[in-house]
């Protein structure tokens, strides 16, 4: 009978007994007082239900209650297996209905009743409550809540998944949670360990995914139910969201978000690397981050200082170049997890390449413009002035002596500049450009400088504004061809026996304009004169006896027979 009929009938019943009792009921009345707003299924004949209800005389008298009995009532309607009065008033009902159904005697258990409990020619009043509809041709009930637009794989059978879910009845019933207990629930699919409606209902799933999922009891617990929170024959419903997954054959993968044009080497194992990085769950959750602590990460590749997804994954990377880089958990932090990590999760790490270098690097030097007919270049003790920017290979502005008056003064090999830049400043010619790239180890190295974070590479522009060639190291002033024979006595302008400072002064700046000698080169020649008296000052008297002036040959020499 269809539920409009039905309601027909009922109506016509009531709207008699304001005429009298209109005798004997000919067929179930149903009275339909709650109605749930969906309804997905109706039950028809050859359906399992599950089904609460009281059984009482028309006095109220309870004669039966499953409520009582703290079970439900399974079975098939329309087979026989249920008094005749409840298969036609159970027809068409809804998950979650409530019904009030008055069975006539023969339609119930007759003239003979049931002995001791239900007299002969009773009329029975149940009040039912559906809570479960399913049958046997039944499959299994996917709906897509909603699906991440970038899904690049989706779950197989043997992958290994983690997911929140709430589990219900199907009419609403909790039964169980992952959030809850605050973890999310990882197992293998395809493999047994799930009941066979899960292992089918999280196939196909992306990351993030979310699903409903119902599932026909003989997908899920049959028979039987489990424990006390799912009853036999019970239907289930899974609100599922898909956290992450991975297959234990799976390798990183790499996703390529941004390559330089230019990429002049590429980085390998036992390179050293700065980069800042991201690192998230796949459902976004960020576990980890370099720029919340605003300093990059600094470490060896291919020496396993790093977790095995993250040393493979930054092979062959760029400066510049930015990488997604996938790890699956046994290539991470496994089936314990780490810190903020979870057990089993695989990780996304968004890094940013900033610089690399090799222990082994030489300076690079690349040369931008180099004047025609250059015969004279920068050696080692000459004393240069140079114009030069210095960054970070990310471009990151460091220093510039444009930023200041005049060029940067150096003498070349007297440790007053990081090593990798005195190296790119030989053999230049007044004039050239260069590019140098300086790693570490010629640089600030791993403690860096002020301004310069440690382990950092450089970049240095440089243009060689003018040179003087220098003097052998050790020396501050050097003659270009014999020293004169007869030395204190020209040095002693006033012939007194003594050289006092002044003369002293004199005498080399005339040696040095006459073209007879040279002074290490320096932007202030009278400091180095100085140095120059205080040497030959032995007991510093303020003047230099004969016995006190000696070239510097002589010194070196005289150390020589002492140490023999």
């Amino acid at each position: 009978m269809a539920p409009g009929s039905i309601v027909l009938l009922l109506l016509s019943i009531l709207g008699a007994a304001g005429l009298g009792d209109p005798g004997p009921l000919e067929d179930v009345v149903i009275d339909r007082y709650y109605i749930p707003k969906i309804c997905l299924r109706e039950v028809q004949m050859g359906d399992f239900i599950r089904y609460h209800y009281n059984g009482t005389f028309k006095d109220g008298k309870k004669f039966d209650s499953s409520y009582d009995r703290g079970a439900t009532v399974a079975g098939v309607v329309g087979v026989g297996r249920l008094i005749t009065g409840m298969d036609r008033g159970l027809q068409g009902m809804c998950v979650n209905e409530r019904r009030h159904l008055i069975v006539p005697p023969h339609l119930g258990y007759g003239s003979i009743g049931v002995a001791g409990l239900i007299p002969p020619d009773a009329t029975l009043y149940f009040d039912v409550v559906m809570l479960d509809i399913w049958n046997k041709q039944d499959k299994l009930q996917v709906t897509i809540l909603s699906r991440p637009a970038p899904c690049n794989r989706t779950v197989q059978s043997s992958d290994f998944v983690r997911y929140h879910y709430n589990g219900t009845l199907l009419d609403g019933t909790p039964f169980d949670s992952s959030y809850s207990k605050g973890s999310t629930y990882d197992t293998y699919v395809g493999t047994g360990w799930l009941i066979k409606g899960m292992d089918e209902g999280l196939l196909g799933m992306c990351a993030g995914e979310k699903r409903s999922i119902i599932i026909p009891p003989f997908l899920a617990y049959g028979e039987k139910g489990y424990g006390t929170v799912i009853p036999p024959q019970a239907s289930l419903v899974f609100s599922v969201l898909l956290v992450d997954f991975h297959n234990p054959k799976d390798g990183i993968s790499l996703e390529h978000l941004e390559v330089p044009a230019s990429c002049r080497r590429r980085a390998a194992p036992g390179d050293f690397l700065r980069y800042h990085y991201n690192g998230s769950l796949m459902d976004g959750t960020l576990f980890d981050s370099s720029y919340s602590r605003n300093q990059t990460y600094n470490t060896y590749i291919g020496k396993g200082f790093i977790i095995p997804g993250m040393d493979q994954g930054l092979q062959g990377v760029c400066v510049g170049e930015r990488r997604r880089v996938v790890v699956p958990p046994h290539l991470a932090y496994g089936e314990n997890g780490a810190g903020d990590v979870p057990g089993s999760a695989v990780l996304i790490f968004d890094v940013h390449i900033i610089d690399f270098h090799n222990p082994e690097d030489p300076v690079e030097i690349e040369t931008l413009y180099r004047p025609e007919g250059c015969n004279a270049t920068s050696r080692h003790r000459d004393f240069i002035r140079y114009h030069y920017n210095c960054s970070l290979l990310d471009g990151t502005r460091l220093f510039s002596s444009h930023d200041y008056e005049k060029p940067q003064e150096v003498t070349l090999g007297t440790n007053k500049v990081i090593e990798g830049l005195n190296r790119g400043l030989l053999d230049m010619c007044v004039g050239e450009r260069r590019v140098l790239i300086i790693p570490p180890h010629l640089g600030h190295g791993e403690s860096g400088a002020r301004g310069v974070p440690g382990s950092a590479v450089l970049l240095f522009e440089v243009e060689l504004i003018s040179m003087e060639e220098g003097v052998p190291e050790g020396y501050l002033f050097i003659w270009h061809g014999d020293p004169p024979a007869s030395l204190y006595e020209q040095m002693d302008l006033n012939k007194d026996g003594e050289i006092p400072a002044e003369e002293f002064s004199a005498f080399i700046k005339a040696q040095v304009a006459e073209g007879k000698g040279r002074l290490m080169p320096s932007s202030d020649p009278g400091r180095v004169i100085a140095d120059m008296f205080r040497n030959q000052d032995r007991n510093q008297d303020g003047k230099i006896t004969p016995e006190e002036l000696k070239l510097k040959s002589d010194e070196d020499q005289e150390k020589i027979h002492e140490e023999l």
